[in-house]
């Protein structure tokens, strides 16, 4: 036990002890009862594996390998109360049930959530920040599995830049995004990677773009055979080290002067997406006026939306596989009255949303609209920050964080099409105990939460998931305390468990001003362990600290 000074009105001190990090008692309860005169043994440990952390399949051996690794050379027959509490808050015992690739991968890619980026080359806001390819290799190293690149003629309109078109944004070359692409599109993820292209380009210069595109991603480069449309996507195992490319086929070139012709004349639309797609109809004869041959050739994954309303744009064609783009907006307006169609349409197609175009500074969405209704791309600004890209890099945590989550069994009925909409029974409960937190006295500077004494935590749990679903709580504040020991159990009805995360931030109260931020994570209930586990916290910008942790019980009753 150590003590603390805390300066208060600059001549007077302030002193606090600050503990060590023990056992609670409700710890110490269950090593009681796994225990004999004080020590855990093997056979005890297993046992506790198995009726506590629901561990079915866990061996002797495992308890054995445990125990070495907690103990030293000279007390190898079990563990003692000390030990036991350091294997609960130890790395090896965390929620989430696997590291590795642990769901079918052969299905093909419409059957998948796939990690998505939005405007992939931007450092920062929608409308002045620089382009560049540092951006999209962040994302690689994240996991993200679709890359999006906005197409423009340079000033002299002989080469390709990226960049947010009609904004303020400086542009990067199209070459030094390709390069980057092919050296860390496998840096994390084996899976492939889905390149979306918004092309603003004459026939020359898609041309143009084809050959660099064949170039410098070589075998890499997947392509239907002799550029027709495929009539189901293939598996993210038979695409795997392959970089697929995703755009409109091309059709005759239109200047930037003339958008307002098709209907792209959204003054509020900064976002870069108000000529793709979504708002560009389009006719099989507009792609034979001056069509670049290699340029279509190279479309894997053709986007695009038919002439007519939502009816025709979600119509399933059995002889072919597209994409289709709907902002945020669009996809809320059309799930009012077309939510079933949705996701019969998404059990083949590709579905992706993007941001609404007033989300200036790169803010996010709620995800969840869009997973419920099977959308495959929900796309995100992964340069911002806040509560919405936490659950979408909670999300992707799953399936070993290889990008692709195979969509739940209820979104993939073709005789049973799931409604969003509709309300649906309580499934199973999930029963979360905070016991307690620990790390931030190392973590953070000792002044960092409050000037004058230690911090005072509480802690928001809940769930994101469907709408019936979402709820946060909070336990009680814990005033002047590194070391918060809450105690505090929270129950979680799920009527939709398959896509439901566990949320869980830690907050220091302050009296005065914002409360300050200590730690979050998010976390895919399908693949959470029941029991006692360590819950690593992270910061603002999903990266795990080095020491903050909870320990909390994890229970489907």
């Amino acid at each position: 036990m150590s003590k603390q000074t805390y300066k208060v009105c600059f001549c007077f001190s302030r002193r606090f002890r600050h503990t060590v990090s023990v056992a609670p008692d409700e710890i110490k309860t269950v090593f009681d009862n796994y225990s004999e005169r004080g020590l855990m043994t093997v056979d005890l440990l297993h046992r506790f594996l198995i009726d506590v952390q629901k561990q079915d399949q866990a061996t002797r051996e495992e308890a054995q390998a445990i125990v070495n690794a907690s103990s030293s050379l000279l007390h190898r027959k079990g563990l003692s109360l000390d030990a036991f509490f350091r294997y609960l808050f130890g790395v090896n015992n965390s929620p989430l049930a696997s590291h590795e690739v642990n769901q079918d991968m052969d299905a093909p890619l419409s059957h998948y959530f796939i990690f998505t980026g939005h405007n992939s080359y931007l450092t920062g806001n929608q409308l002045s920040s620089d382009c560049s390819e540092v951006p999209i290799i962040e994302a690689l190293k994240k996991g993200v599995r679709v890359i999006e690149l906005d197409l423009w003629p340079n000033s002299d309109e002989d080469d390709i830049d990226v960049l947010h078109g009609m904004t303020l944004t400086s542009p990067v070359k199209l070459i030094r995004c390709l390069n980057a692409i092919r050296e860390h599109a496998f840096d994390v993820s084996d899976y492939p990677v889905v390149v979306t292209l918004e092309d603003h380009l004459t026939p020359k210069l898609q041309a143009k773009v084809a050959e660099m595109i064949t170039e410098v991603f070589g075998e890499m480069l997947f392509t239907p055979p002799s550029g027709e449309c495929l009539k189901e996507f293939p598996s993210p195992a038979a695409l795997k080290k392959r970089i697929i490319i995703s755009t409109k086929p091309p059709k005759e070139y239109k200047k930037p002067k003339d958008e307002d012709d098709d209907g792209s004349n959204d003054k509020n639309d900064l976002n870069g997406d108000h000529d793709d797609e979504d708002d560009d109809d389009y006719d099989d004869e507009d792609t034979k006026k001056n069509e670049p041959p290699q340029y279509k050739n190279m479309i894997a994954i053709q986007a695009g939306k038919p002439k007519g309303g939502m009816v025709e744009c979600l119509k399933v064609d059995p002889d072919k596989v597209r994409r289709l783009s709907l902002s945020e907006e669009q996809l809320e307006k059309a799930s009012e009255k077309y939510a079933k169609q949705i996701v019969r349409f998404t059990q083949r197609n590709m579905l992706r949303i993007y941001p609404k175009g007033t989300r200036i500074t790169s803010s996010n969405y709620n995800p969840l609209v869009g997973w419920s209704h099977g959308a495959q791309m929900v796309a995100f600004n992964m340069q911002g920050q806040g509560k919405s890209l936490w659950v979408m890099q909670g999300m992707f945590r799953a399936n070993g964080g290889c990008g692709y989550i195979k969509k739940p069994d209820i979104l993939l009925k073709p005789d049973a099409i799931f409604d969003p909409e509709a309300p649906l029974p309580v499934k199973t409960t999930l029963r979360v105990t905070i016991y307690m937190g620990e790390g931030w006295y190392y973590d953070f500077p000792h002044t960092h939460f409050d000037r004058y004494s230690p911090p005072d935590f509480y802690t928001k749990v809940g769930i994101a998931g469907v709408p019936a679903d979402k709820v946060m709580k909070k336990t009680k504040t814990l005033e002047d305390n590194w070391i918060p020991s809450w105690d505090e159990v929270f129950e979680f009805p799920l009527t939709v468990p398959e896509l439901a995360l566990l949320r869980i931030e830690v907050h220091e109260y302050d009296m005065s001003e914002k409360d300050d931020f200590g730690g979050q994570t998010c976390m895919p209930i399908s693949e959470l362990r029941q029991g006692i586990r360590a819950v690593s916290l992270r910061n603002e910008d999903g990266v795990k600290c080095r020491s903050v942790k909870l320990l909390v019980r994890l229970e489907f009753v």
